[in-house]
């Protein structure tokens, strides 16, 4: 793993920079002052990463994926997606956006809810039906198409949430928190799921967790974030092998970058003020 000073410095985004920030910052205006959501976060993502950012509750984990989707706009520094500004990237529909809930339209059934993204961009019918199919397929969600939301468990339904942010292609995929409110048996097969998609796909994936054990096991890359404002205290690469199977978190190598993580937040919470 590289050190924290190499790992936090600011360098010359990559040629194969997905995204990129610099001196990144975001000050909201409210009625009672100024809110400094993020300061001085310099990252790059490279095509193919799996990164997860975690920190505590208001570190501005959600806002930096926010601030890439061109849902915020920073105040200071830059911050580019696939080379252009992050409007551009949302007009070009640069990436895929999987929110804490799934946020799926009850009156529509699931393949109905997938197609909604092809349907504002005007795909033709044959194509909406194959890349119904084929996301379908890939969250494994095959046979459910005609379900209603309401008809499906709270892990099917965050899957076929991810159907619906795959369906369009994107080669960035945001994921705020996916699996924060399902149980623990649910989120550990979703994780094993999840890896796999990502496998399958090749997607660069922005990942937003509270857990630790989550960031160890899906990410190649942790960001770890302090308190408000939040900074980048720490990026970790993992060592760990694609290939992961459930019990690779008794390992010592998963253990070791388990607790990276935790000093990584306990060092964090001296900015705070």
């Amino acid at each position: 793993m590289i050190s924290r000073e190499q790992s936090v410095a600011a360098s010359a985004p990559s040629a194969s920079s997905v995204v990129s920030a610099r001196d990144l910052g975001l000050v909201f205006q409210t009625n009672d002052g100024p809110v400094t959501a993020l300061t001085g976060v310099n990252l790059d993502i490279r095509k193919g990463d799996f990164v997860s950012f975690i920190g505590p509750s208001g570190c501005g984990k959600t806002t930096f994926l926010r601030v890439i989707a061109d849902l915020e706009k920073a105040t200071s520094g830059t911050i580019t997606v696939n080379g252009t500004t992050p409007e551009d990237a949302r007009r070009n529909r640069s990436y895929g956006y999987v929110f804490q809930a799934a946020g799926l339209y009850p009156w529509r059934t699931i393949e109905k809810n997938i197609a909604l993204p092809l349907e504002i961009m005007g795909y033709p019918e044959a194509e909406k039906r194959a890349r119904i199919e084929r996301t379908l397929e890939l969250v494994n969600l095959t046979g459910f198409g005609k379900k209603f939301p309401w008809q499906l468990s709270g892990g099917m339904q965050q899957r076929a949430s991810i159907a619906r942010a795959l369906a369009f292609d994107a080669d960035l995929l945001l994921m705020d928190e996916p699996f924060g409110a399902l149980d623990e048996i649910v989120r550990d097969h979703l994780n094993e799921q999840l890896l796999k998609l990502w496998s399958q796909t090749e997607k660069t994936i922005c990942f937003v967790t509270h857990s630790i054990p989550e960031a160890v096991y899906l990410s190649t890359r942790i960001v770890v974030m302090s308190p408000r404002p939040g900074r980048v205290t720490d990026i970790i690469d993992s060592t760990l092998p694609r290939e992961r199977p459930l019990d690779i978190r008794e390992t010592p190598e998963f253990l070791d970058i388990a607790s990276r993580v935790r000093d990584g937040l306990r060092a964090g919470h001296s900015y705070e003020e």
